[in-house]
């Protein structure tokens, strides 16, 4: 086997895995096997849980993709022996001991604050008139209306869930960076994908990247695929 031909796609905060659909698509045609996870996001420990289990139906090796707090999700989850490679789309790559909540604590002064509500319940909900201008800036008016209309409330316990073992120490990572993300500040991405030693593209959109450009993410991940068993070997 020279290239890993599963991948598996963990959706962020705010929202379902229903904006994989392009990634989705330009991925199955080109041969791959691909899985979408659908978070609760509720607590991070649950949603390993959740993407554990998808990875054991896996037959083989697999690229294991995270959005936004997705990348937190697959810093845990990617433990699991499918996983060949880690890639992180504007996303969070928190190393042991670290949350959403304490990447996020002291935001460089200057950099956009994302619009997150108060607390109801314990869950977490972004402003909806501020939504697209923060997560969807790139994306058409009226998908970005109805992705903040569609809004999947984010839990504390997700939020300020603690990362382990951080697999990107041991597993070989890609991470894509988008230089025009309002939600996670591009600075704060080079900085993350540097620390876990990521191989880096950057390309200009919102954080909702994924679904503005699926072409530049599946080409990352295609990327991965064909890299993922060589480097994990010398790893």
């Amino acid at each position: 086997m020279t290239q890993v031909r599963n991948a598996v796609l963990v959706h962020g905060g705010f929202v379902d895995g229903s904006g994989w659909e392009g990634v989705y698509r330009l991925l199955t045609q080109d041969g791959f096997n691909v899985r979408i996870v659908q978070n609760p996001t509720v607590s991070l420990e649950d949603d390993v849980a959740v993407t554990r289990r998808v990875l054991d139906q896996q037959d083989g090796p697999t690229i294991l993709v995270g959005h936004s707090y997705g990348g937190a999700v697959i810093t845990q989850a990617g433990n699991h022996d499918k996983v060949a490679g880690l890639v992180y789309v504007t996303a969070f790559a928190p190393d042991d001991g670290e949350s959403v909540a304490t990447l996020i604590a002291d935001p460089p002064p200057g950099v956009p604050v994302p619009p997150i509500l108060p607390p109801q319940d314990g869950f977490l909900f972004l402003d909806r008139e501020k939504f697209a201008t923060s997560f969807a800036a790139d994306v058409p008016t009226q998908l970005a209306a109805f992705m903040a209309d569609a809004q999947v409330p984010w839990g504390l316990d997700a939020l300020n869930g603690a990362v382990t073992k951080a697999a990107w120490r041991s597993k070989p990572s890609w991470y894509l960076v988008a230089t025009d993300d309002r939600m996670i500040p591009p600075l704060a991405q080079r900085a993350m994908s540097e620390r876990a030693g990521a191989t880096v593209t950057e390309t200009p959109g919102s954080h909702s990247v994924y679904v503005s450009n699926p072409a530049a993410v599946a080409g990352l991940i295609t990327q991965a695929a064909r890299a993922a068993l060589t480097e994990g070997a010398i790893a």
